[in-house]
């Protein structure tokens, strides 16, 4: 079964070790690792173990995170995807490269990855997290359907948590032209 997800504008397909290269640039970029690596500059080792995770995660999950390229271009904007939520099932994830943002793909990529997760794997339920001050991202969260959880602390940091459930989610998606 492939786990390749398209979408009007997008093809995503799991990343691999393979990916390290395009995978540390995008999340050695300044304004990527902002929110995504609370501004450490990862390593070409963290990279490819975060890969390696994920690869194991699609064997396990039969989800991880995808490379998110343009259609038309074949271009690699960034990455979506779930890893294990710390209480269990699928925390969604996504980031782009600068170039790629402000055009409505990272709603597109993320909706593509819920869809899967839903529709394929039939979970119930979604979490997703973000620092309060990444309001782009908490847009993202908010089009997708997802509802404000909870504020905390989460690996030392303040955290800003959504949720969205399966039926809420189907019924969002049927209300989109």
């Amino acid at each position: 079964m492939s786990l390749d997800l398209t979408t009007a504008r997008l093809t995503l397909r799991p990343l691999t070790i393979a990916d390290a290269a395009a995978a540390h640039a995008l999340w050695t970029d300044p304004a990527v690792r902002r929110y995504l690596w609370n501004d450490e500059v990862v390593t070409r080792d963290r990279v490819r173990e975060v890969l390696a995770a994920s690869t194991r995660d699609f064997a396990a999950r039969r989800y991880g995170l995808w490379g998110v390229y343009d259609t038309a271009t074949g271009d690699f904007a960034g990455f979506a995807g779930c890893r294990e939520w710390p209480e269990g099932g699928p925390e969604l994830m996504y980031g782009l490269a600068p170039a790629w943002w402000g055009q409505g793909r990272a709603t597109e990529a993320a909706d593509a990855v819920l869809a899967h997760v839903f529709d394929t794997l039939g979970y119930p339920h979604v979490m997703a997290a973000t620092d309060p001050p990444n309001l782009a991202s908490v847009r993202v969260m908010e089009r997708l359907g997802m509802t404000f959880d909870w504020r905390g602390e989460m690996h030392g940091l303040d955290t800003l948590v959504y949720r969205l459930s399966r039926e809420r989610w189907r019924r969002r998606a049927r209300a989109l032209p």
